[in-house]
């Protein structure tokens, strides 16, 4: 079920024009939605149940929508080789891997942060609060621009880095699995009354996530694998395995202090990031971008030659 490269390289071109040039849809027209409309009343069922069969519950569902995700992005590629010309499959798996991912969503909302800052502390707020699920009512602007870049580094991950390395390695059913495996930590991998439910899906996307959050970082911030200890030392300090990994790149090549309050503080030697630091870290974005769209077509087409 191996795809032919060229069909790989225009996939991944049409996907990327998808990305940058057609808007996201509204959630109801969204399978990224749909699916967390599908689970959310699932997760809040199971916090209701004893630990135990929270936890069997969390890690069932978990595997059976990985194995229909499996199935469904399988038999769709398989079909799509059987009948359709390569022009057209290249089409169709652009169009269903591109939900998959959201690249420039995540740099204009990032954008708008800033934008929104320049206007009012309130509408920063506001803006900011799009992005995470932390408490913004108290942020000052330096902590909104913070949140904000934070969100930019480990969401690079989230959003372009691990799903095209997925689709990269196990075709559209390895991208469709990452993207489910993130929305159910996203929406259930939290400590206490999701923390047996959510303790699967919180291990499962810390596994796929790994190896693309790594590769993240140097992309985001090359020159810190000149220094890895210091980065290897600066990523430990988040509570998550992976988020740290591109945040503290982002901090370290920027030179601005990036925390949350009460839990950890990146590169605290670190100035506070100033509105010009966004700036930078999105141009620095859009390169490192640019850089894991072009990966992703060497690491497919080496990997089905």
């Amino acid at each position: 079920m191996k795809l032919a490269p060229e069909v790989l390289a225009a996939t991944l071109a049409l996907t990327w024009a998808l990305d940058q040039f057609v808007p996201e849809p509204p959630n109801r027209f969204h399978p990224v939605a749909w699916l967390g409309a599908l689970v959310g009343p699932i997760g809040r069922w199971l916090c209701a149940r004893p630990a135990a069969l929270a936890l069997i519950g969390g890690t069932l569902v978990w595997w059976l929508l990985a194995l229909a995700l499996i199935l469904f992005g399988g038999l769709l590629t398989l079909a799509e080789q059987l009948y359709l010309p390569s022009w057209a499959e290249a089409i169709a798996l652009a169009l269903l891997l591109k939900p998959c991912l959201a690249g420039r969503m995540l740099h204009d909302e990032v954008a708008a942060v800033e934008a929104a800052l320049g206007r009012s502390l309130m509408e920063g707020r506001q803006q900011v609060a799009r992005l995470c699920s932390r408490d913004v009512n108290q942020l000052d602007a330096p902590a909104v621009r913070e949140t904000a870049l934070e969100t930019l580094a480990e969401n690079f991950n989230d959003s372009l880095v691990a799903p095209l390395f997925w689709f990269a390695v196990a075709g559209l059913p390895g991208a469709l699995v990452y993207r489910m495996a993130n929305t159910l930590d996203a929406m259930w991998g939290y400590r206490g009354r999701w923390e047996w439910a959510g303790k699967w899906a919180a291990k499962a996307d810390d596994g796929l996530s790994a190896i693309p959050a790594r590769l993240a970082a140097l992309l985001l911030a090359p020159a810190q694998a000149l220094r890895p200890l210091r980065l290897w030392r600066t990523a430990r300090l988040t509570p998550s395995p992976n988020g740290g990994w591109p945040m503290g790149a982002l901090a370290l090549q920027l030179g601005v202090r990036l925390g949350k309050p009460g839990v950890y503080v990146l590169n605290a030697e670190g100035r506070v990031a100033q509105a010009a630091d966004t700036e930078r870290a999105l141009r620095r974005y859009r390169l490192a971008a640019l850089a894991t769209w072009m990966g992703a077509v060497a690491l497919a087409w080496g990997l089905t030659r």
